[in-house]
Order: C-alpha cells, then sequence, then structure tokens
C-alpha cells in the first residue's frame, strides 16, 4: 500500500469510528470514549478536521469532576453499556463526592495527554478565531487535571505523582505490575468478558489479572474514592515514567499556551511544577546503568521489576541530559534485538516474562513508537527517529490499522494481520501525523 492509499483508509477509520461527539478506539472491543485515546484522534483529526479534533476534546472535558478530575471511559451508549465488562455500574462513580453525575463514567484516569493535543490543534488553526476560542476555553480545563493530580497524587510534594491503578497507566497489564499482583490475595471474580470473544484470548490480559483490576475498584468504592484513604491504604501506587512524562510534556505546551493567552499566574505554577518533576525525573526514576527511566513503588519504596517502553517516555517531555538520552538510545537498541525487532517493544524482549502477543508485555505499540519519535526528533536524532518511524509505517503497511503488533521482524513477514482491535483508531491517527512530518 503506498502512502496516499495508506493516508486514505487512516482518514476511513477515524471518520468510520467516529460518533456523535466522540470517536470509539475500536467497533465491538471498545464501543465508548477512552481518555488518551481521544487526545491521539484528535490529534489525527487536526490534520484534515479541526471541528472534529475540537469536539473530541470538548466532549472529552464536558464529564471532568468537580475537583478537576478526568475519567478514563465515558460511557456515553446506553446501547452498549450491558455488552461492556465492567461497566459503569460496576464503577458506581456515584460514589464520590466529586462525580459528575450527567454522565456515566468510570473513576480512574489516563495519562493526561491533552495539553500537548491542545497546542497542535492551535498550531493547525492559529489565524482561525474558532480554534482560539476552544484553546482558551479548553485551557483552564486541562490546568483544572494537572491541579487535581499534583495536589491529591503527590504525597511527598516531589514533582511525581502517582497512579492507583494500573489501568491508568494505560499499559494495563504490564510485566511490571506482576511483583505488585504477587504481594496480596483477591477472589476470583464471576464475570463474562466481550474482549476475548472478540480478539483472540493469547492477546488480551488473563483471568487471574482481571481479578486484580476489579479487586482494586473495590476497595476504592469502599473507600468512596478518597484519594487520602486510598493512598494510605490501596496495594497499588505507583509513579509511571509514561503518565508523568504526559503531564510533564502538557505542563510544557500550558507554558506556551498560558504565554500566549497571557495567563502569567498559570504560567508561574506550570513552571514549578516542572522544575521540580524534571529534578525528581532524573534523581529517581532514571536507571544510570540500563539507559532507561523505571516505575517507582511507592509501598515497597523501590523500582518495579522489568523495562518497558514507557521508559522511553520522558524524550517526548524533554526530561533527559544530553548524557542520559545518548545512554537511552543504547538501550533502544538493545530492545531491538540488534535489528530483529521492530522499535520499540513494549516489554524488554530479553526478559523472561516478554510475551509478544500479548497485549502490554511485549508486542509493538505505535502510540509509543510515535512518542519516542517525536522526542528523539526534538533532541535532533533524526536517523534514530527516522529508523522508528519507517518500522511504524512499514507493520502499519505490512499488516493492517491494528491495536499492537508483532514485534519480531522475521515473524511479521509471515503473517498478514496485527493483534488486537482492527481498524483501530489512534493507529490510524498517528499514521495520519506521521504521514504529514516532513522528517
Amino acid at each position: 500500500m503506498d502512502d496516499i492509499l495508506l493516508l486514505k483508509h487512516a482518514r476511513q477509520i477515524l471518520l468510520a469510528n467516529n460518533r456523535e461527539g466522540y470517536t470509539i478506539p475500536g467497533a465491538g472491543i471498545y464501543p465508548f470514549q477512552w481518555k488518551w485515546d481521544s487526545g491521539f484522534i484528535a490529534l489525527g483529526f487536526s490534520h484534515f478536521d479541526l471541528q472534529k479534533a475540537m469536539t473530541e476534546l470538548e466532549t472529552l472535558f464536558n464529564a471532568q469532576w468537580a475537583n478537576g478530575f478526568v475519567p478514563h471511559i465515558i460511557f456515553h451508549s446506553t446501547a452498549e453499556r450491558k455488552s461492556y465488562f465492567p461497566d459503569a455500574a460496576f464503577y458506581h462513580s456515584s460514589l464520590s463526592e466529586n462525580a459528575n453525575l450527567k454522565y456515566q463514567t468510570t473513576t480512574l484516569t489516563q495519562p493526561p495527554v491533552e495539553g500537548w493535543v491542545l497546542e497542535r490543534i492551535l498550531s493547525r488553526g492559529r489565524y482561525l478565531a474558532e480554534v482560539q476560542s476552544f484553546v482558551k476555553r479548553l485551557f483552564p480545563k486541562v490546568m483544572a487535571q494537572h491541579e487535581y493530580l499534583y495536589e491529591n497524587r503527590d504525597p511527598f510534594q516531589e514533582g511525581l505523582v502517582y497512579i492507583q491503578h494500573n489501568w491508568e497507566s494505560g499499559t494495563d497489564n504490564s510485566p511490571v505490575w506482576d511483583e505488585i499482583w504477587s504481594s496480596f490475595k483477591v477472589p476470583t471474580y464471576d464475570f463474562s468478558r466481550k474482549d476475548t470473544q472478540i480478539v483472540k484470548e493469547e492477546q488480551r490480559p488473563s483471568k487471574q489479572e482481571y481479578d486484580y483490576y476489579l479487586f482494586l475498584i473495590d476497595l476504592f468504592k469502599k473507600w468512596h474514592y478518597n484519594d487520602e484513604i486510598i493512598a494510605g491504604k490501596s496495594p497499588f501506587l505507583v509513579q509511571d515514567p509514561l503518565f508523568n512524562s504526559m503531564l510533564v510534556a502538557s505542563n510544557n505546551s500550558l507554558i506556551r499556551l498560558g504565554k500566549h493567552f497571557g495567563s502569567s499566574q498559570d504560567v508561574k505554577r506550570l513552571e514549578k511544577w516542572n522544575k521540580k518533576s524534571i529534578s525528581a525525573f532524573n534523581k529517581k526514576l532514571f536507571d544510570n546503568n540500563a539507559g532507561i527511566y523505571r516505575h517507582f513503588d511507592l509501598r515497597s519504596n523501590r523500582w518495579l521489576d522489568g523495562l518497558t517502553s514507557s521508559g522511553f517516555a520522558p524524550l517526548f517531555a524533554g526530561i533527559p541530559s544530553r548524557q542520559q538520552m545518548k545512554k537511552m538510545l543504547i538501550a533502544l537498541e538493545r530492545f531491538s534485538r540488534d535489528g530483529k525487532y521492530f522499535f520499540t517493544p513494549s516489554f524488554d524482549p530479553e526478559n523472561a516474562r516478554f510475551e509478544p502477543k500479548r497485549y502490554w508485555r511485549g508486542p509493538v505499540w505505535v502510540n509509543m513508537n510515535w512518542l519516542i519519535f517525536e522526542g528523539l526528533k526534538s533532541y535532533g536524532e533524526s536517523t534514530w527517529a527516522c529508523k522508528i518511524k519507517e518500522d511504524t509505517l512499514q507493520m502499519v503497511r505490512k499488516q493492517g490499522f491494528f491495536e499492537y503488533f508483532e514485534p519480531d521482524k522475521k515473524k511479521s513477514r509471515k503473517q498478514q494481520l496485527g493483534y488486537g482491535g482492527k481498524q483501530f483508531s489512534w493507529t490510524a491517527a498517528l499514521i495520519i501525523d506521521l504521514l504529514n512530518d516532513k522528517l
């Protein structure tokens, strides 16, 4: 498939998955609006339909809670609610005094990508009054989300916020969570999963992992989603490099937007947050020996076992020094196993827990490649950026617009399809952005 057809197909996927005011990640398996998916989707739409890009984020923030929290799923479609688990009834968000009762939502969040997406939308419609007005209107809502995170998820005021559930990381079943799951026991839940009826079970999180996911939510319900109680009692409390990188990157964008709109007080707060965040990132999360950033478990007070593609996300936020960035290039090369694997497997291929087909335990994801690509570009590493861009385009040309992909190049050549959901929205959106990139 040549680039013209690839671009056309990608646009068709976004339009086919678009609903009234929002875009689903993929038909069947993901029938609602997901938070960080919407950010990438808005970025893709911004290349050819600014109105849809703006509406995507507007719809997302309409469901924002009173305390600035933005939920990771909004269950817009009443027709689909009974077919998805865990559904809105399981979360019971009204238990929180801050919940937005106008919407059926989850009680978890996802990486805060909206700040830098907002800036990119403005860059594509800078001279349009409607776009200026939209960005100015969304700015305080995104700012409120950041304020919620720093005030409620940073117990030591060190500039690193924690996630309280693995789903908040965006990397749902990553092997880094394994040692947390082994530290406590959970009951067995009886439920029906639609995902394994649509996608092969070998490509999805296990039933046992889901029991842990659901148990955490049950704990939070018992505590009425009180962040202070969760911080004190929950067995899962992790400073995640991907989540925090997206926060720092969005801070950077909000600083520039704040200067553009004359919000000097907001700019000062954002700069203060980022100064503290970047310092803590490099002192606490960077593994100098491995050349990568690590997940820090606040319960055991140490790094979690395992290296992931999330550890490269700080490149996107400009967090590493030049010296650290050079070490990260060595780690990237190791992840590719001297060209055996596409850039960049979601988990260390040299680790015994690496699973090339199972969701976030090994496959390559386009959104992570895109973040690393953009990060390397910002450091002037065009050769490396081109490698990742070409690997990403090659995967999609060969296997289609899937959710994630086989990392082994030799195996990939023998199969026609990727893994997970098909006609996947953020894959399409980010391919649109890559094809429009001049590098």
